[in-house]
């Protein structure tokens, strides 16, 4: 079977995205399930749901033990981060150190793989948790739901950023997985936006477009630097779509 498989979606390919995006005890999959994985990518927001509801559970059990907001959101990103094994930010760093820590294409493609971490990804870490933080902390005490859609908004895009680029390596993780197909990654942008249209309300209209304007900055500079897309990329996908819906959440809204 091919990486970009067209079957109609199935339920198991919610089990394996869990198993692409997260470090949850699953029960093992079959091995056919993993040929699928592409294909899986359109249930990446409903991923998103699922770190939400673990990362909220956790924020709320502190809130309701009397614990500061800043406290608590310190708590959702900590299991945030643990429920994903922190694969999105390592992703972020090293797209950051090899975009400007290399000189040529082939250069940053290796500066991306190096295992080590330099200045600009040690920095984007500190600012991209530290704003996370904080609009977690101004965020929270009017309810989870940015949490909510942040997660799903973030890994919504993901699949729309597969599918847009080609792979920038013949190897690594996202070649592994394959190639979304442009349903793949449409049905993935629907679901996403479906979902946290639930959460935002008439505040999805202006998340979207910053977030469609925010991550196709990155995709267009991802074909500038590398010539497409890697794991990390889509790491660097997830965070700053993050981020982006966290702040455009905290924005007023014109009267």
């Amino acid at each position: 079977m091919r990486k970009s498989d067209t079957a109609r979606p199935r339920p198991i390919d919610l089990m394996v995205a869990t198993a692409l995006l997260t470090r949850l005890p699953l029960p093992r999959l079959p091995d056919r399930a993993f040929a699928r994985q592409a294909r899986a990518v359109w249930a990446f927001p409903l991923v998103g749901a699922l770190v939400a509801v673990f990362a909220s559970a956790f924020g709320y059990i502190a809130l309701s033990a009397g614990l500061p907001v800043t406290v608590a959101s310190g708590i959702v990103l900590t299991a945030q981060i643990a429920v994903t094994g922190a694969m999105h930010e390592d992703g972020l760093a090293d797209t950051v150190d090899g975009f400007w820590g290399g000189w040529t294409r082939d250069r940053r493609l290796e500066i991306m793989r190096d295992s080590a971490i330099g200045t600009y990804g040690v920095l984007a870490l500190i600012l991209s948790l530290g704003l996370r933080w904080a609009a977690l902390t101004a965020l929270l005490p009017n309810g989870f739901y940015p949490v909510f859609a942040a997660a799903i908004l973030s890994r919504a895009v993901v699949p729309v950023v597969m599918a847009a680029l080609p792979h920038a390596r013949s190897d690594g993780l996202s070649h592994s997985v394959g190639t979304a197909t442009r349903g793949n990654a449409m049905l993935a942008a629907l679901l996403g936006l479906g979902l946290a249209g639930v959460a935002l309300g008439p505040l999805i209209v202006p998340v979207g477009l910053c977030l469609g304007l925010v991550v196709g900055a990155l995709a267009w500079l991802a074909h500038i630097r590398i010539g497409g897309q890697t794991g990390d990329v889509l790491g660097t996908a997830q965070q700053v779509g993050e981020l982006s819906v966290l702040l455009m959440a905290l924005a007023p809204m014109p009267t």
